[in-house]
């Protein structure tokens, strides 16, 4: 009759909707249903049970960490980031997408001006040490521990292949990539919590463990902002290595040497400000997409 289906025709029907209504595969994994939290969840685990490898004979023995133990700590914790970054670039998105990861990796192809921002963290640190030096008190002057430089290079070539080069391309959106900078921010600063006592120069931190975590957390998050916001707009993981590793090496090499736990966390927390409002400059400019209206980014790398 009209206006009815036969049986052939209701079979038909019911096969075509069955196939564009998507239904979750019962063998997709954890990882390759939640990409991103997977990534965080390996790399902490990663990186936190080598920090323990490195300490466990002075925990077991009931002994205090020494502070070259503490420090070789972070060392260990490198694998976290990288290996599990390209492990899974590999097992999400395919043997290709390790090509690209490395290629981004090679990319030095933009404006000069990118290059430029490589002087942020220096210039930012100096200037807060000085006007701390000159206003507050002369401890607050700039060391001269060029070596660090070195540790700032481990430290941004290692760790951003897996933050940069898997982990935001996947966060980020075409209309906004400041929240999700901001959360792996959070992240990227909860990430270094077991050797939180042995950075800076004022160390083991003591009662000001928390404060200077609190200060150490809100700087590293605003400057994750603007690797994000360098990653935008160049889709170059070797710049935001060269910038993390600014940033690291700058703080390596200028920390005062003399000051007290309390007065590290006061000078992390103005540093913190002073980066806070260049982020606020570049949100204002750029937008939450962290790039110009008229320059269209595509929400992955």
């Amino acid at each position: 009759m009209k206006g009815q289906l036969s049986g052939v025709d209701a079979v038909v029907l019911c096969r075509t909707v069955s196939t564009e209504i998507p239904t979750p595969s019962k063998n997709e994994n954890f990882v390759a249903r939640y990409p991103v939290a997977a990534y965080f969840v390996l790399t902490f685990a990663v990186s936190w049970a080598g920090a323990f490898a490195v300490v466990a004979p002075h925990l077991l023995r009931g002994e205090a960490i020494p502070k070259f133990a503490g420090l070789m700590m972070f060392p260990a914790m490198l694998l976290g980031p990288s290996l599990v970054g390209i492990v899974l670039t590999r097992l999400v998105d395919g043997p290709s997408t390790v090509r690209d990861l490395f290629s981004r990796m090679r990319r030095v192809r933009f404006p000069a001006r990118w290059y430029a921002t490589l002087l942020l963290p220096p210039v930012l640190i100096l200037t807060v040490l000085f006007c701390m030096t000159t206003f507050v008190s002369p401890v607050f002057a700039p060391n001269r521990f060029y070596v660090g430089v070195a540790f700032g290079f481990v430290a941004g070539f290692f760790e951003e292949i897996g933050w940069m080069g898997y982990a935001f391309p996947k966060m980020r959106r075409a209309n906004n990539a400041l929240a999700p900078a901001i959360l792996l921010g959070l992240l990227w600063s909860a990430w270094h919590i077991p050797v939180i006592d042995y950075l800076g120069t004022s160390t083991p931190h003591g009662a000001y463990w928390f404060p200077f975590f609190l200060s150490f957390a809100a700087a590293m998050t605003a400057m994750r902002v603007l690797i994000a916001w360098i990653y935008s707009n160049t889709k170059s993981v070797l710049l935001c290595q060269l910038l993390h590793a600014s940033s690291t090496g700058s703080l390596a090499v200028f920390s005062p040497p003399h000051v007290t736990a309390a007065q590290e966390s006061l000078w992390y927390a103005v540093y913190a400000v002073a980066l806070w409002l260049v982020v606020a400059i570049v949100a204002t400019v750029f937008s939450k997409r962290l790039t110009l209206q008229s320059s269209e980014r595509s929400s992955g790398g």
